[in-house]
Order: C-alpha cells, then sequence, then structure tokens
C-alpha cells in the first residue's frame, strides 16, 4: 500500500506526460488516472467477461433498477486505452434503460474520451462489446421479473 500512494505522489505528472505523447487526450488521461468505475461492484445484478483479440480482457458489472442501469464498473487486465475505454463508457451508461445502453456506439465513447492512439481504438470496440454482452445476457431475466 505504501508502494500505491508513493508511486501516485511522485510519478503521476510521468504518467500524464508519457500517455499524452503517447496520443491520448487529457479527458482519457483523467479517466485512466481516477479510474472512477473500476473494481467489482458489490451486489452487480449482472456480471460478465470478455476477451479481446489483442489479450485484454473486461470483466462489466452491472446494477438494475426498474430496466436501467443504476451503476456500472469494470474489471480490466489491459492497457491504458481499455481502462480508460471501459471508464468512460461506464459514466455514458449510468442512469440509461437497458435499450438506450444498448445504442450507445464506438464512436460515443471516443467523443467522451476526446483522442486515443489510433491503435488503441480496439480498446473501445472491447468495452462497447462486453456491456452489450452483459445487457444481452442480463434480458432475458428481465423479463421473466
Amino acid at each position: 500500500m505504501e508502494n500505491e500512494t508513493f508511486i501516485e505522489h511522485n510519478d503521476m505528472a510521468s504518467i500524464r506526460d508519457m500517455l499524452s505523447s503517447s496520443g491520448y487526450a487529457d479527458e482519457a488521461i483523467e479517466y485512466f488516472l481516477r479510474k472512477p468505475n473500476l473494481g467489482p461492484l458489490k451486489g452487480a445484478d449482472h456480471v460478465t467477461e470478455l476477451t479481446g483479440p489483442c489479450g485484454d480482457t473486461m470483466k462489466c458489472f452491472l446494477k438494475i433498477d426498474q430496466g436501467r442501469i443504476a451503476d456500472a464498473k469494470y474489471q480490466v487486465l489491459g492497457c491504458p486505452g481499455a481502462v480508460c475505454a471501459a471508464m468512460a463508457l461506464a459514466d455514458l451508461v449510468k442512469g440509461k434503460t437497458l435499450e438506450e445502453a444498448l445504442e450507445v456506439r464506438d464512436r460515443d465513447v471516443f467523443r467522451r474520451l476526446v483522442q486515443i492512439p489510433d491503435q488503441k481504438q480496439h480498446c473501445i470496440r472491447l468495452a462497447v462489446k462486453t456491456l452489450e454482452k452483459a445487457i444481452k445476457e442480463y434480458a432475458p431475466h428481465d423479463r421473466a421479473a
């Protein structure tokens, strides 16, 4: 735990500079550094996992209340592009109905991030596909209720 704090305080500017010089916009960098929607979601109504072609893996946790996404979190085993894409997507879908969330596209996440390197665009696709998988798996349970 001490090392985490040390890294956080002493290397934040360095990490920010590296990501910026790699082609990440400030908005994307903030998502990566803050990780507001990272981690398991206690009491999740549905959890699913997907691995992308590059080997990055995302686990999506959804809390559903009356057909709306009350909360969404991701666990991400992957690069900064994967982390910031998942964090931004979770923000985008909170409060939306399941149907509205299924309408969120890669371009919507990209707009939220402003810019990520071209070679990381597939990370956005993975985040969206993981969310779609979670909603489609959950939907039959929703109809049964």
